[in-house]
């Protein structure tokens, strides 16, 4: 090889190297605000006089139920969280964010993040393309988007683990057999 074609080549990779890093990095989401129905409740805290402590607490804690029962502010513990992220595994929904302040691993927290799931499938089908369409019993559908072969076809009763792969590709396992690439359509 001779130097120019050496240097171009090293110019170049050293160009991807810098810019790597920029072309992968996304942008970190601003936290949530507190609901102002939460923060008045905070808020009270400040106070040093007791009466006046009470009182706030009181008439915060009266306008976070109201708020509630008027659906204007959702209340929502961990156990219901992680529910919602098994529903919703495969489905790019960013605005679940919301809920990554309950599901943070922090020292000690029981918070999780989905990354597999096991369901039981209802119906299978070919589509137009001879790849697989799977209907789970939780509602979702998944499609097959490799062409994997199987050795045992997808049927009603067949037990699937799925697990994320890197860059928001997932994995589907039927029955034991080998990982296909999937794709959930709803």
């Amino acid at each position: 090889m001779n130097a120019d074609r050496a240097r171009t080549i090293a110019g170049i990779g050293a160009l991807l190297a810098a810019s790597a890093p920029m072309a992968f990095a996304a942008p970190n989401p601003a936290p949530a605000a507190r609901a102002p129905e939460l923060q008045a409740i905070v808020d009270c805290r400040a106070l040093t006089d007791r009466d006046a402590r009470l009182n706030c607490y009181d008439a915060a804690a009266a306008k976070l139920d109201q708020a509630e029962a008027a659906g204007q502010v959702v209340v929502v513990d961990r156990e219901q969280v992680r529910r919602v992220r098994k529903e919703v595994f495969g489905l790019e929904l960013p605005s679940l964010d919301i809920f990554s302040s309950l599901t943070k691993k922090t020292p000690g927290g029981a918070g999780e993040e989905v990354d597999r799931i096991t369901a039981t499938v209802k119906t299978a089908w070919r589509g137009g393309d001879g790849r697989w369409n799977l209907e789970l019993d939780n509602g979702a559908v998944w499609r097959q988007v490799d062409d994997s072969p199987f050795a045992n076809d997808p049927h009603a009763g067949s037990k699937v683990e799925i697990r994320k792969g890197a860059l928001g590709s997932y994995f589907m396992k039927v029955d034991g057999q080998p990982a296909f690439k999937a794709h959930r359509d709803r």
